[in-house]
């Protein structure tokens, strides 16, 4: 994280530092700092630079508490994600997150059949990924160690993405950079902005080659979509592309990282999950409450109103901590324990609302087939001693490293 400072002292760490350091802060311990602001300031008024939060310089509130968010993430009337589409859409091109109304219900309808794993591959589609997660495996289970982070929960939802999207397979790296580089544009506007180039020269020759002559694949299942005579431009699909090169990888990477994460922290589990993959379903579930991949969704006033009695003037920028309202200790008993037996987990990792991740289910089969291979492959999955992993980051959260240690099966 290039603006993150050389060290970072989380003890002492605060709020507003915490929002300076960027998207994807090096730190661990954000939790204690959620906590803290569901108790004593659940509507918080930042002082970040307005410019990020609110394009047209208006003030700007985070939210911490469950209720607060999934009540304007399910609020319509009075918030709206058009702010999504003024900051993010700079470099995403039009976006579903940034559209509201009858735009979004159009943009939707088109787009989220291409989203289903029956559309995709039809029946061979877990057949497909499977073969996925076995190539990615079969890269390093040969050494007997590896970083579970990088050499599969990272390269394993990458590999499907391409594949999905007919792309070759040598392109996945850079691709995923370009991806990455997007959500940097509010602290280095220079790198996001070229990002967003970078991809539209890449993917704009791939659409046009797929629209005169169109495959099974995802992107010529976008290009034929139709709904009362209208198509998505040749842009469009590239802005939805471009969104899905980093929502959608990165979705599915920290879920599954951090699935693999307190599994190898916790023997028992392991063990109980090896034994019974019908808690696999489970435990992803309980993983997007305890740590939510993406922390942070955002919306804007549409008129005067108030959160939690506190005043919020039109046009303010809403910043909604998903990740913080998943450890409400109002809603969740005993939220910072990890618990896959915990009943009525109706967490909102994948938001709520109009605006519930269209992929969901995408990235869930993704990582139930990626972590079932797993453990068929590999026996006796150890941490390196020694050697310290963490989960961290703030809009975008999961392991920055995962060294283990394994037998073949």
């Amino acid at each position: 994280m290039e603006n993150a400072p050389a060290e970072i002292c989380e003890d002492t760490l605060d709020i507003q530092t915490l929002l300076n350091l960027g998207p994807m802060a090096p730190v661990s311990n954000t939790h204690a700092i959620y906590a803290g602001l569901r108790r004593d300031h659940p509507v918080y008024e930042t002082t970040l630079a307005a410019d990020l939060n609110s394009p047209d310089g208006n003030r700007s509130f985070l939210i911490t508490r469950y209720a607060d968010v999934k009540g304007v993430l399910r609020d319509d009337k009075h918030y709206s994600s058009d702010i999504n589409q003024r900051t993010m859409g700079v470099v995403m091109g039009p976006t579903l997150v940034g559209m509201d109304g009858r735009e979004h219900l159009k943009h939707r309808t088109l787009i989220t059949p291409s989203m289903t794993p029956r559309a995709l591959k039809g029946d061979s589609f877990r057949d497909v990924v499977r073969k996925t997660a076995e190539d990615t495996i079969d890269s390093f289970i040969e050494e007997g160690a590896a970083d579970l982070h990088h050499d599969f929960c990272f390269k394993y939802p990458l590999a499907v993405f391409v594949s999905l999207l007919g792309l070759p397979s040598d392109h996945l790296d850079r691709v995923h950079r370009w991806g990455i580089d997007l959500c940097l544009v509010a602290f280095d506007p220079a790198k996001g902005i070229s990002a967003a180039e970078k991809l539209l020269d890449y993917l704009t020759p791939i659409v046009q080659a797929k629209r005169n002559e169109p495959g099974s694949d995802m992107i010529s299942m976008l290009i034929a979509a139709e709904i009362d005579g209208e198509k998505l431009s040749d842009f469009e699909v590239v802005s939805f592309l471009r969104l899905l090169v980093l929502a959608g990888a990165e979705t599915t990477n920290h879920l599954l990282g951090t699935a693999c994460y307190v599994l190898l922290h916790n023997h028992a589990l392991m063990e109980r999950v090896r034994s019974d993959r019908t808690l696999i379903t489970a435990l992803f579930h309980e993983v997007m409450r305890w740590e939510s991949p993406i922390g942070t969704l955002m919306r804007e006033a549409n008129s005067d109103t108030q959160i939690a009695g506190v005043d919020i003037p039109k046009g303010s920028g809403v910043l909604c901590q998903v990740g913080a309202a998943n450890r409400d200790e109002r809603q969740f008993k005993d939220p910072d324990v990890f618990d896959i037996d915990r009943e009525d987990n109706e967490h909102i990792g994948f938001g709520y609302g109009r605006h519930y991740c269209a992929g969901s289910h995408l990235a869930k089969l993704e990582a139930e087939v990626a972590l079932n291979t797993l453990l068929d492959r590999l026996q006796d999955i150890k941490p390196v001693a020694g050697k310290s992993s963490r989960i961290i980051g703030f809009s975008f959260r999961g392991p920055d490293n995962l060294p283990v240690t394994f037998n073949a099966a």
